[in-house]
């Protein structure tokens, strides 16, 4: 499970108020409470700070937020603020910036009493200050609405969830397993831009390398791990099979976890033999490693591998898949892969079961196969662009039901339909440069997914 998002709250306020209404301040009080309960409602953990109405407040208030280790800045006018004031700190902040356009009354009609101006004129401060943060090229996000609506809380919850996201794509150390598949080329990225831009390095080791962790995996560790297996996935395998495959699949995590890795991809192809202790493929692990909130992407893919760990951590339940063919009459999309899958996303138990591998002298490894969870999901794609731009292409999509036939009791599988005509889909996905790996994530994350965009200087494009 992700950790809640914890955003910051930034009162606004002017100093004029204090001297010439000296009680404004804690009658706005409760409408400060009411936002921070509006948030912390939808999830989220809130830190506020000391309402600020100059620079040396606002810088002191922003010193305090960023202390408390937050995922996102929310700002919030209490009465009109004069940008000049603050618009200096928050454009040399580094966090994101999301601007809480609400105002405690939500009915201002044409018999109003015009003394509550003073309590519900915040807006033209707003407007004060995003003029001028636009002007300063500083990017930020707007909610806008009555204080009680829970639709703008949500649209506030859906950011910082981008925003936490975000932060967890930056800085992340990813293992590369083997070279990347020869001649695919979509979705490799320049690892020095990687480096500089987001502070992603990237590891590239040999299946050997991971010997020393495999020997050091002990017999009851494997038991215990076998144990667990049984509980959570239909076993159909030999237990020699079962054994080899757990064997290499800790060896993995052990290595992942001493070298403090965020995400990983392996190419198949790397493991090329049968003898000890590397024998196999380790796919059961791939499927583990996203259940615990590691990234995964196969054929040395690290830039998705990147991904799908940051959406894991940032909204859960993210598998890496592809789109393997095409229903024309049904006007679906067949999602599915070898032998790697979320088992977050399954419709039941996963089925745990030896699967033929004729593409190197390996011995057979276990797999999951599974069909996804029917329902709402977000197909997600992080397409490097020219000119060292990325574009994030997103899709609402829904999940058919399983299929009928009797033989795809061994496949990982999924029918999507997007929103629209398939054929339009298709279209538009590659004429934005979509890769052939992606994630999915269960239930609407457009909203999320346009922050996460944003915040990282990605383009984003929804596909409709």
């Amino acid at each position: 499970m992700p950790r809640n998002p914890h955003v910051g709250i930034l009162p606004l306020y002017l100093e004029l108020y204090d001297r010439s209404l000296p009680t404004l301040r804690a009658e706005q009080q409760p409408f400060l409470a009411q936002a921070v309960q509006g948030l912390e409602q939808q999830g989220l953990q809130v830190s506020v700070a000391p309402v600020a109405c100059v620079r040396e407040e606002f810088a002191a208030s922003l010193r305090h937020l960023e202390e408390c280790d937050i995922d996102l800045l929310v700002t919030l006018h209490l009465a009109y603020s004069p940008s000049l004031e603050s618009v200096g700190c928050l454009v040399a902040s580094t966090l994101p910036i999301l601007m809480l356009d609400v105002t405690p009354d939500e009915d201002f009609g044409l018999d109003v009493d015009p003394l509550r101006l003073l309590y519900n004129h915040g807006i033209h401060g707003l407007q004060d200050l995003a003029s001028m943060l636009k002007r300063h090229g500083r990017d930020y996000q707007v909610a806008a609405g009555h204080v009680g609506d829970e639709s703008v809380m949500k649209r506030c919850a859906d950011i910082a969830r981008g925003a936490q996201a975000a932060r967890e794509w930056k800085n992340q150390r990813i293992l590369r397993i083997g070279e990347v598949f020869h001649g695919m080329g979509d979705f490799q990225a320049e690892e020095t831009l990687l480096a500089s831009r987001f502070g992603i390095t990237v590891q590239q080791i040999k299946p050997l390398e991971l010997k020393e962790s495999i020997l050091s995996v002990s017999p009851g560790s494997i038991e215990e791990e076998i144990l667990l297996d049984r509980q959570r996935y239909q076993i159909d395998l030999d237990p020699a099979v079962h054994d080899r495959s757990v064997r290499l699949g800790l060896g993995l995590r052990d290595y992942l976890d001493q070298g403090g890795f965020t995400a990983f991809s392996m190419n198949f192809n790397a493991f090329d033999s049968p003898d000890e202790p590397i024998e196999t493929v380790p796919f059961l692990e791939c499927c583990k490693a996203m259940e615990r909130g590691v990234g995964y992407a196969g054929e040395g893919d690290v830039l998705t591998a990147g991904l799908v760990g940051a959406l894991e951590r940032g909204f859960g339940r993210t598998t890496f898949t592809e789109i393997f063919c095409p229903d024309w009459k049904g006007n679906r999309l067949f999602l599915s892969h070898m032998g790697e899958v979320n088992p977050e996303v399954a419709a039941g138990k996963p089925r745990l079961y030896e699967k033929e591998f004729p593409f190197t002298p390996a011995k057979n490894p276990a797999t999951l196969a599974c069909a996804f969870q029917p329902g709402a999901a977000t197909l997600v794609n992080l397409a490097p662009d020219a000119g060292n731009q990325f574009n994030l292409l997103y899709s609402l999509v829904t999940i058919d039901p399983d299929g009928t036939h009797p033989h795809l009791k061994d496949w990982i599988r999924a029918w999507i339909r997007p929103s629209g005509d398939v054929r339009r889909f298709l279209e538009s996905y590659s004429q934005l440069g979509g890769t052939h790996h992606l994630a999915l994530v269960p239930g609407d994350w457009r909203t999320s997914l346009g922050a996460f965009a944003r915040i990282l200087g990605f383009t984003p494009c929804e596909i409709g």
